[in-house]
């Protein structure tokens, strides 16, 4: 008989066996360097997310004490999504967040950033450095630019999206990942701020982030804030203002009063069935065949009427407006090694948009997600530059009356009233609640 202490020896051991804590994982902080160049890697334990970033790389923001941050963040296996940070040039510790995306659908953010909004820009002609943005939207706001899907930018790896909805969960991802990595942000008003296709984008991400916040999934993103730049939101609605506009507007008369008609016929005999029955049957099918019949019986004639930018009337199609010096920049050798890039460089490559054409993403609506967004409280401005034709404002104001919530009676009502900067008319607009409409005088698609 074995002795009572080899018993409890053993009964000691078992015990320890079958209930010692499970290891504890931690997440694992390291700085690499690479080419003679320091990334900081962050693995984080809880979601598995893999983040690497360039501190302060001096490209761009050249502003005294303003930090940057540029580099990747793991939002799939094999999926490496682009982000480009600047912090706030006043009072970073308190101004809110906010990210920028670019449309297309699949085309860079870097857009924004060089051409529009971020905190350089270039000017026209030859020049070969950005110069500093005095207009930059990271004067009051901590700003993420993000490329995506991947395969967009400099994001690279596995694209798996098809459509905007496939592509919500993964900018969902990259926020979660960025608070894991720099948790002082996770508190902040968030606000998503975005263009074109991004008429598209901005209800659903918003929408998406408002479903995973009531369903506790991952931190908490306070987002407060919903902007959107001439988007493309609702092709049953948008698309016959291309005829509109294109026929009458402040600019320049596209189409004569005979090509307005056929173009109007065409509209109703071709387009609009087929526009509908994408809404109806929902099927990818259906929505790619409404793609490709209203190009045909709309937006190709128009573009061939006449000679002149999509993107702002009142130049020609060779506008060199804004410059694309940007591009040629991004794929210098030692720009590219200084942000910490590990992808060439492609502003709108075909095969992430082709994803979306597959599924006729383009023509279906977002309205009812915008209406959601607008309903939870979201402060949501949509603006328009009035010479643009692709996303035109007829047809983005048309969308906004068209928003179902509390305050539609009363904005529908509302007539637009003068907006002035510093004395100065610089466009029209109505608010309501937390909706507002901005028509903004003399500018193109790309606003800033």
């Amino acid at each position: 008989m074995r002795s009572f202490t080899s018993l409890l020896a053993t009964a000691i051991a078992l015990a320890s066996f079958t209930f010692a804590a499970p290891s504890v994982k931690h997440d694992k902080r390291s700085l690499v360097e690479r080419d003679g160049v320091t990334y900081n890697v962050f693995e984080h334990a809880a979601t598995g997310a893999k983040i690497e970033f360039v501190n302060n790389s001096g490209i761009c923001e050249t502003t005294p004490g303003v930090k940057q941050y540029s580099g990747y963040l793991s939002v799939g296996t094999n999926m490496n999504m682009w982000f480009w940070f600047f912090e706030a040039r006043q009072n970073p510790s308190t101004a809110p967040l906010a990210a920028w995306l670019n449309g297309g659908p699949g085309c860079s953010s870097m857009i924004g950033l060089f051409q529009e909004n971020g905190p350089c820009k270039f000017n026209v002609g030859s020049s070969t450095t950005p110069v500093n943005n005095t207009n930059s939207f990271n004067n009051y706001a901590n700003m993420i630019y993000i490329d995506q899907p991947i395969g967009v930018g400099f994001s690279y790896g596995t694209d798996t999206v098809t459509s905007t909805e496939t592509a919500a969960p993964f900018v969902w991802k990259l926020i979660q990942a960025f608070y894991s990595s720099f948790p002082e942000y996770k508190s902040r008003d968030f606000g998503i701020f975005t263009e074109s296709y991004g008429g598209h984008y901005g209800p659903e991400f918003t929408k998406y982030i408002l479903d995973q916040n009531t369903a506790n999934a991952g931190e908490n993103i306070n987002i407060v804030a919903l902007g959107v730049n001439n988007g493309w939101f609702d092709a049953q609605i948008q698309e016959v203002a291309y005829i509109t506009y294109a026929h009458n507007n402040t600019y320049k008369k596209i189409l004569s009063d005979s090509q307005y008609t056929t173009i109007t016929n065409s509209y109703n005999s071709k387009c609009k069935p087929a526009l509908d029955s994408c809404i109806s049957s929902g099927t990818d099918t259906a929505c790619k065949n409404a793609d490709n019949v209203c190009y045909s019986a709309v937006e190709g004639p128009i573009s061939s009427a006449a000679d002149f930018d999509a993107y702002d009337v009142r130049a020609p199609s060779n506008d060199p407006e804004p410059p694309e010096n940007y591009v040629k920049y991004l794929t210098t050798a030692s720009v590219v090694k200084a942000i910490g890039a590990q992808s060439t460089y492609q502003e709108c490559p075909d095969a992430p948009y082709n994803k979306f054409a597959t599924t006729g993403d383009g023509p279906r609506s977002f309205l009812d997600e915008l209406s959601e967004v607008v309903s939870a409280g979201v402060n949501t401005l949509i603006w328009a530059g009035d010479a643009d034709w692709i996303c035109n404002w007829y047809g983005v104001f048309d969308v906004v009356n068209a928003v179902s919530y509390s305050g539609k009676a009363a904005f529908n009502t509302k007539a637009l009233a003068s907006y002035t900067v510093n004395g100065k008319e610089g466009g029209s607009f109505k608010t309501q609640d937390n909706l507002s409409f901005l028509r903004v005088y003399g500018a193109g698609h790309e606003v800033p």
